[in-house]
């Protein structure tokens, strides 16, 4: 099939920025949909019907269009944080045109003199603010593209929190066009100035002196987590997601999930990887939902329930890790059978009775098993000596395909 449907973006600049491949598929249209800010860029010359998209948003309007010449309008490039991505995934490649135009990171990158492929690009386009956490790293420079007007503010007030105050920030608004302007300032300083819906932040990021150093890599401080002591402890946590192997696309279920932790530092391993955090208890729960926000991993899922009950009906996992709960009744079996083929399952055993329960599980269904001893030297008197923590028993298995 030849295709039908042609993406077009367009900048600031509007019909006169764009090329001519671009201008011809407008031109030939029956039917245009975008924003009324894109739609508004065009010329009286362009006799297709236009239409917004509808609120709640929704494909329907280009779907119901299908073999008809139909083309979108979208911000730059249609095919970055953009619908073209969207209907990408309902279209096939064949039906289908893409024609960008240079995106916003592009022309922020090009003002600003800075390599694009040595920065980092982030949307908080209807996305939580609380995401950028994760990517807060002195000497990192980041893109963001903003929501809002008031986005700015929220981004400078989130640097703030998390020790990132005297990073510089660059607004820049309506880039390409003739209201283009660029606003600059420290987060420490940033005084809220009026700025444009359409805008982008860029972020040179700087920490305080004291601002802990958060690697991206297992094994956070304990201090790093609020917790009510309920926490896989720092080494024995490096150790278990070693085990549980994160791998870019994948769904962890964190059964007892306590404070979170193995959740969260899951997917900081990388910006696609998912994960359930199943919690009881409601102080705990609040505790999840705190430390993945100031982690920033805000997609973190919390459910709120007792395993295996709340384990029905929801997505099958690639990993699961078993904090607490392994001698409940069913929550092993349970787990087992919902876990996808070729799944790592990695539990974790304190007490003798959950010890027992893993070591009946091995004979079983075969794994290893593992005994984690670790010691911190401690002042005693005028000297220091080595103080046990509790050993901890791993088993770790993978699901046969």
């Amino acid at each position: 099939m030849s295709p039908w449907l042609t993406v077009v973006g367009i900048g600031e600049d509007g019909f006169k920025g764009l090329g001519k491949n671009a201008r011809r598929a407008l031109l030939g249209a029956s039917r245009i949909v975008g924003g009324q800010r894109q739609l508004d860029l065009l010329p009286v010359c362009i006799r297709g019907e236009r239409q917004l998209w509808p609120s709640p948003f929704s494909l329907e309007p280009v779907l119901a269009r299908r073999g008809e010449p139909v083309c979108v309008l979208a911000s730059g490039d249609p095919m970055l944080f953009g619908v073209g991505a969207s209907l990408a995934r309902q279209v096939a490649q064949e039906e289908m045109h893409v024609l960008p135009s240079p995106s916003s990171y592009s022309l922020a990158a090009a003002r600003l003199g800075w390599p694009l492929q040595e920065v980092v690009t982030l949307s908080v386009v209807a996305r939580p603010v609380a995401a950028l956490s994760a990517q807060l790293f002195s000497g990192v420079r980041l893109l963001v593209l903003s929501n809002d007007g008031l986005s700015p503010s929220a981004i400078a007030a989130l640097l703030r929190e998390r020790g990132f105050g005297p990073s510089r920030l660059s607004v820049l608004e309506h880039l390409g066009g003739e209201a283009e302007r660029r606003t600059d300032g420290t987060a420490n300083d940033w005084s809220d100035p009026a700025i444009a819906d359409l805008n982008l932040v860029a972020i040179e990021c700087l920490a305080e002196p004291d601002t802990l150093r958060l690697s991206r890599l297992a094994g956070l401080p304990d201090s790093a987590f609020q917790h009510d002591g309920q926490l896989t402890k720092r080494d024995v946590r490096a150790i278990t997601l070693a085990r549980l192997a994160p791998v870019p696309g994948e769904l962890l279920w964190d059964v007892g999930a306590g404070s979170g932790s193995i959740g969260i530092e899951w997917m900081r391993a990388h910006p696609s990887c998912r994960a359930l955090a199943i919690e009881a208890d409601p102080g705990r729960q609040q505790l999840i939902e705190h430390n993945r926000d100031a982690l920033g991993v805000p997609g973190l899922h919390l459910i709120r329930g007792s395993a295996p009950q709340v384990l029905d009906g929801l997505e099958a996992p690639d990993a699961i890790f078993i904090g607490g709960g392994v001698t409940r009744p069913g929550v092993l079996d349970t787990c087992w059978a919902r876990l996808k083929p070729g799944g790592r399952l990695v539990a974790n055993a304190v007490t003798l009775q959950s010890e027992t329960t893993l070591m009946a599980w091995r004979e079983r269904h075969g794994g290893e098993l593992t005994r984690i001893h670790v010691a911190q030297a401690l002042p005693l008197g005028d000297f220091d000596t080595w103080r046990q923590a509790l050993p901890i028993t791993l088993l770790d298995l993978v699901k046969p395909l």
